[in-house]
């Protein structure tokens, strides 16, 4: 299903760059963010924790935190992998996540980690619509954001 954000671009120089430019291309998903981190082993403690992640180690002892067609890769601050962002900052991040629980189980386990929503259940709008989300801190300072869709009426 495509969501609200998904109508045809306006036509600029990346897709309408003349007669013998190659054509654009859409982007179809995001495979993985980085988060810039103070401590690693802390940042997946929480992750696993708090939001059942996967730690995982791949490459050299990089460490990612999995969850179904995604992950957060970490970097430990003031050792990042080259390539990286201009200011790879710990605390500078905002990440929605999406899950199919309500979110009274979301506040129940919050409560039972330990973590104090900022705020939340509110309602907020997402690339596929309207849904429900509440909003805490990870130890780092990243607010991250849990949100429910409402459940699709049967087909």
């Amino acid at each position: 299903m495509l969501g609200p954000y998904t109508a045809d671009p306006e036509p600029g120089p990346a897709l309408d760059a003349g007669p013998d430019a190659e054509p654009g291309f859409r982007v179809s998903r995001l495979d993985h963010l980085v988060l810039t981190v103070a401590d690693l082993d802390r940042t997946t403690a929480f992750y696993q924790r708090v939001l059942s992640m996967e730690p995982v180690t791949f490459g050299d002892g990089r460490r990612a935190l999995a969850f179904g067609a995604s992950k957060i890769n970490l970097h430990p601050a003031g050792r990042e992998l080259l390539p990286h962002a201009a200011r790879p900052t710990p605390g500078s991040a905002d990440l929605c996540l999406v899950t199919d629980d309500p979110q009274d189980r979301v506040l129940a386990h919050l409560a039972a980690c330990g973590v104090t929503p900022e705020e939340g259940p509110v309602p907020r709008t997402g690339a596929l619509g309207p849904f429900t989300s509440t909003y805490f801190r990870d130890p780092d300072g990243n607010l991250v954001e849990v949100s429910t869709y409402p459940p699709r009426p049967p087909a």
